[in-house]
């Protein structure tokens, strides 16, 4: 499928705006999947295409946060793969789960989240006592979101950190910086699935994941220098963004 450069200008900045978004507060996909339905893929194209230029940006951020000192990846893994498997099992199941159920209830799932971290005291950079045993939330929490992204995908990232945050205790800063590496993992499994379908295209998706290497990189780092200054407004109005595009789309 060929598309005019001016069409291809448009994708990459908004990959670039989307791996900055989601480097912060997540729900770049609600900005790069509607600019590749614009620019004429076919939706399942769009999804798989997606998910391509996602794992440069996710990947990148994933990076920047270790070397910044705020996650370490190895011990991350695990949990990674956990998150990997539940988006295979969602990206497959893709074609027979109620998505348009999943759609009319992500608006107001993410307006709650936006409620919850305006609402709630900043938690800062201060680690809490987690809410949940870890079991609970490696086995149950992590696989379910992982499973999401695979089947649907969109604010997948916020949804990771609020599982961070508000069951596991975690400050805006650290839960950022673990959700980036689960998102990258989730992103894998569901960019494998639709690869195996043939419905990726490879020349812009790669385009769109170098300007989002360039997003994310710019993000993290921003988040890195101002923390839970920036993170939590950003959060909060990305959601809100997020649930205002599903609710009138």
């Amino acid at each position: 499928m060929e598309l005019a450069e001016s069409t291809l200008l448009f994708l990459i900045i908004a990959a670039f705006v989307a791996g900055f978004i989601d480097s912060i507060a997540g729900g770049g996909g609600l900005i790069a999947i509607p600019a590749l339905l614009i620019a004429g893929l076919p939706p399942l194209s769009a999804l798989g295409t997606g998910k391509l230029q996602a794992l440069f940006g996710s990947g990148m951020a994933a990076i920047a946060y270790a070397r910044g000192g705020h996650v370490n990846l190895r011990k991350l893994a695990p949990l990674a793969v956990v998150a990997f498997a539940g988006s295979v099992c969602g990206a497959l199941l893709a074609t027979i789960l109620p998505t348009a159920f999943l759609a009319a209830i992500m608006p107001v799932a993410l307006i709650l989240i936006a409620l919850y971290f305006a609402i709630k005291p900043d938690p800062g950079e201060v680690q809490q006592a987690a809410r949940v045993p870890f079991a609970f939330f490696a086995g149950f929490m992590v696989p379910l979101i992982g499973f999401y992204d695979g089947v649907f995908g969109p604010g997948a990232g916020s949804f990771y950190m609020l599982a961070y945050v508000a069951l596991a205790g975690y400050g805006l800063l650290k839960a950022t910086a673990h959700t980036k590496l689960l998102n990258f993992a989730s992103n894998v499994g569901g960019f494998l699935v639709f690869a195996a379908g043939g419905t990726v295209l490879w020349s812009v998706g790669l385009m769109m994941g170098a300007a989002q290497i360039a997003g994310a990189t710019f993000g993290a780092r921003l988040a890195m220098k101002s923390g839970s200054l920036i993170i939590k407004p950003l959060l909060v109005i990305t959601c809100l963004t997020m649930a205002a595009r599903l609710l009138f789309t």
